[in-house]
């Protein structure tokens, strides 16, 4: 079942990431990849405003949990999860290991993709 709550959930949010890209595209042009950075912004407040709730005000079941955040939100932007990620590290007093997460995830996730690029290149 809680395969099942994370994939409708994880289409719910990718059908959503893809008409905030869609409507920010028509609305906005395409030189700066505004859909992303609404995204990823949105995202992350929506994650902030879940864990608050269920950290300070109320117990959500773990399938309620599962559907909207690992599905909802994980199709919509997996930043939010990156974002909480970070905030729990700092919270823990890991700042460093914070520090880690972020500038690791960014920076050896673009290397990734530039090397990706270059071997498919390569190939080509």
């Amino acid at each position: 079942m809680s395969y099942l709550l994370v994939f409708i959930g994880g289409g719910l949010g990718a059908s959503l990431r893809h008409a905030v890209n869609m409507l920010c595209a028509r609305g906005l042009g395409t030189a700066f990849p505004y859909g992303t950075f609404i995204i990823n912004i949105t995202g992350s407040i929506v994650m902030g405003l879940i864990a608050g709730y269920l950290a300070f005000k109320g117990e959500a079941s773990q399938p309620w949990r599962l559907f909207l955040m690992t599905g909802i939100l994980g199709g919509y932007t997996t930043f939010s999860a990156f974002s909480l990620d970070t905030a729990l590290l700092y919270e823990r007093g890991e700042v460093g290991l914070a520090v880690f997460y972020v500038v690791g995830s960014v920076v050896i996730s673009i290397v990734g993709l530039f090397a990706g690029l270059a071997l498919v290149r390569h190939l080509a």
